[in-house]
């Protein structure tokens, strides 16, 4: 199973039986292997092994979910949450510093999925060669509050810090289909064809050589 973007999930089979009911149609070998991945924090391993399990049954991709968060209030603090990931400006730098080819930028992206709802990635731009590489990922902070002003501000001092322009294209509304860096930057201005012809031909004229040294 593929965990598809937000706006690309498709409808499924909405069934109304309590979510307990749906954790007793489990062999216990899957319960088993369900809560391992929810002990380790494996969000989506989990949901994938609930679905794949009970899809025959008409459980649909939202069901399974709601089906995970419900080991994850059961099993409680023996979950071990992974840490986010950091976002101070010398553990980004040191991400960054670490990747192969010359840093052109920093972004700010959005994404979602069923999971998480919307999160930001930032990215580090490069060239020579042209690549790019996520050192974080900013989810929901404490309370729900959006991603978006956490993600803005690291990638502005990270950006400051690396001597490199910052691109947020929409920092107060999710959009994943906003025009990324690479689209809207300046390009150089290149001389006009004719100008460029023109000094090729000023160098072929005779009595333009430089004498020999």
């Amino acid at each position: 199973m593929e965990y598809r973007r937000r706006h690309d999930v498709s409808p499924g089979i909405v069934d109304h039986r309590p979510v307990r009911s749906w954790w007793t149609y489990l062999e216990e070998r899957t319960r088993e292997e369900t809560d391992a991945e929810v002990l380790r924090d494996r969000r989506i391993s989990a949901v994938r092994t609930v679905w794949e399990a009970l899809r025959p049954l008409g459980l649909g991709l939202h069901e399974a979910e709601r089906v995970v968060q419900s080991r994850y209030d059961a099993l409680g603090d023996r979950v071990r949450r992974t840490p986010p990931d950091p976002l101070d400006t010398p553990s980004l730098a040191a991400r960054a510093e670490a990747l192969t080819g010359r840093v052109a930028a920093v972004e700010a992206l959005w994404d979602g999925d069923t999971v998480h709802d919307w999160f930001v990635l930032l990215l580090v731009l490069l060239d020579d060669p042209e690549g790019e590489a996520c050192v974080a990922t900013v989810y929901r902070g404490p309370g729900g509050s959006p991603p978006g002003p956490a993600a803005a501000e690291a990638g502005r001092a990270l950006a400051a810090h690396l001597g490199v322009p910052f691109h947020f294209a929409s920092p107060d509304v999710p959009d994943d289909d906003a025009p990324r860096w690479r689209s809207v930057r300046p390009r150089p201005v290149s001389a006009p064809r004719d100008v460029v012809a023109r000094g090729k031909r000023s160098r072929n004229r005779p009595g333009t050589e430089r004498p020999p040294a």
